[in-house]
């Protein structure tokens, strides 16, 4: 039995990209810091900080490819593991406010106007920076091993796992709009003043945790090639084929799929929490349906299976919602709709598949 993978970015096409980033995180601080405003080559504190947040939506793209494109498991839930990471660090921001706060008590904001006294058992590591970044893997990672190994060794598949998925989130969604659970209810975290000691404002903050972002996204990137070229990586290619004959041949598609499913949940929460610092919130509609079918949308529209493409697509995709969302916010959800539907139709293999066939014309 011969699986072929799907074809991959030449040597070259990796390297540029990497090379790309590794660009972009050396010289737009450069110009951000150096370049005096006024300037053409200045790049504002807005442009940075759409391009940080956009590098994030990349890295849960990214994830999603390496579930969807190489493994065919289509999840409709991967805004909970992006929220969790960032409720993670949200917590911990929180608790930096201290003095500076409405309240200036030690417990956040929101607390002290809920008239509650102590904090709740899970805010115990939330003032420890150390643990906060171990938590921004454990916690999406556990929950999605958790609910991953219940639905994989249930052999659930197809549509009926991609709607318990959105069931799990949407169920999430739910539990931390309620004040008592903790998590600032409705109105979520917001208003934070440091980050490990550093001023969160200050543009050499902002710029520290752009850096951190592309990164992190390299980084992600040369993971999921790493995986994706390896047997672990055909192995997937083949759960996603044929799941039938992989068992027949004496394969257990259960610890492959766990895998990749645990390891594309700690990247949405490492993608998380980047985020929150550098859009100064968080709150439940992180979590809403929507949100996780953009990150499907992103994946679909670059292309599944390519690596880059998904990237692509969450900047080609995250550039055009800033633009609406600004511009015509009531038609945003409608033309995401319209775009998936289109994709679907018209461009099953995406942005990457089109370049792809307009190379071999």
């Amino acid at each position: 039995m011969n699986f072929k993978p799907k074809a991959l970015l030449s040597p070259q096409g990796w390297l540029g990209f990497s090379s790309a980033l590794l660009v972009i995180a050396l010289l737009v601080p450069a110009l951000n810091l150096w370049v005096p405003e006024g300037q053409v080559l200045h790049l504002s504190d807005y442009a940075v900080g759409l391009v940080g947040k956009i590098m994030c939506y990349a890295i849960c793209a990214l994830a999603m490819d390496l579930i969807w494109g190489f493994a065919g498991i289509l999840s409709l839930g991967h805004g909970l593991f992006f929220a969790l990471g960032g409720y993670v660090m949200g917590m911990y921001l929180m608790r930096q406010i201290g003095s500076e706060g409405q309240y200036q008590s030690a417990l956040p904001d929101f607390m002290v106007f809920l008239d509650w006294k102590t904090l709740p058992w899970h805010w115990s590591l939330s003032d420890s920076f150390a643990a906060t970044l171990v938590l921004v893997v454990l916690v999406p990672g556990l929950v999605a091993f958790v609910f991953g190994y219940f639905a994989f060794r249930s052999r659930i598949k197809g549509v009926y796992f991609s709607i318990i998925t959105q069931a799990l989130t949407y169920a999430a969604m739910l539990l931390f709009f309620r004040n008592e659970t903790g998590f600032g209810g409705n109105n979520g975290f917001t208003d934070f003043k440091r980050i490990a000691g550093h001023a969160i404002a200050t543009p050499s903050t902002r710029m520290a945790l752009f850096v951190l972002s592309g990164l992190a996204l390299l980084g992600f990137y040369l993971l999921a090639r790493w995986i994706t070229q390896s047997k672990f990586g055909r192995v997937l290619q083949a759960v996603r084929d044929a799941e039938s004959r992989l068992m027949f041949c004496g394969y257990s598609p259960l610890p492959y799929k766990l895998t990749i499913w645990t390891l594309s949940a700690v990247m949405c929460g490492v993608a998380g929490a980047l985020y929150v610092p550098q859009v100064g919130i968080i709150n439940p509609s992180e979590m809403s349906v929507a949100n996780s079918i953009e990150i499907a949308v992103w994946a679909a529209v670059g292309g599944r299976g390519s690596l880059l493409g998904p990237i692509v697509g969450a900047f080609a995709v995250g550039g055009a919602k800033s633009w609406l969302t600004v511009s015509a916010p009531e038609i945003w959800l409608y033309f995401l709709g319209a775009l998936f539907i289109a994709v679907t139709l018209f461009l099953p293999h995406g942005l990457a598949g089109l370049i792809k066939s307009r190379g071999k014309t």
